[in-house]
């Protein structure tokens, strides 16, 4: 007959061999990582940096003209370009015109003019309520600026305009539209 001082010895030996066993394959299975691909092939060759939530502004006189804000945005190597997408753009209120608001799916910016080029479901929103719609809009800050020559749907109050190309002054909110204008006003 087996004695039980035989039998505690047998079962200490597989629980400490399960245990072995067990620590084994953890470690064995555990250390192993997903490769982490380099930081020079997770981005395009012309890009440098790429940023998260990235907020651009520019200031005339100690004042906020316009805050830009992108979800991502990617500096070229040259530094001069940069490559936005889900864009946000705040134009401040002024005496003499109301705020603007500007979203855009993409969009390049460039640090040495400050000019924005604005690419992919345009959509600009005036204080005043008009609102603009357009493929693609170009903004020049030194001429505080939006300029196009994309079709553009124009909405105010009771009138609907859709015209070939546009310039809208920052400043003043006059906007100018340039050819092949059709504009339908609705009755009350």
């Amino acid at each position: 007959m087996v004695s039980s001082g035989k039998i505690r010895i047998l079962l200490a030996v597989l629980v400490t061999a399960a245990i072995v066993g067990i620590v084994a394959a953890i470690s064995i299975k555990g250390s192993r990582r997903a490769p982490m691909e380099p930081v020079h092939l997770q981005l395009p060759r012309n890009i440098d940096v790429a940023m998260q939530n990235a907020r651009f502004a520019e200031m005339r006189n100690g004042a906020t003209v316009w805050e830009l804000v992108a979800d991502r945005a990617e500096y070229d190597k040259s530094g001069d370009v940069v490559y936005l997408s889900n864009i946000r753009m705040d134009f401040a209120k002024t005496r003499t015109a109301g705020a603007i608001t500007v979203t855009a799916v993409k969009g390049e910016y460039s640090s040495k003019s400050c000019d924005v080029k604005l690419r992919g479901k345009v959509h600009v929103t005036t204080g005043t309520n008009a609102s603009f719609d357009v493929e693609s809009i170009d903004y020049l800050a030194a001429k505080s600026q939006f300029r196009t020559s994309e079709v553009v749907a124009f909405h105010h109050q009771r009138l609907a305009l859709s015209a070939q190309g546009m310039e809208l002054n920052v400043k003043d909110q006059k906007a100018r539209f340039h050819k092949t204008i059709n504009a339908t006003v609705a009755g009350r």
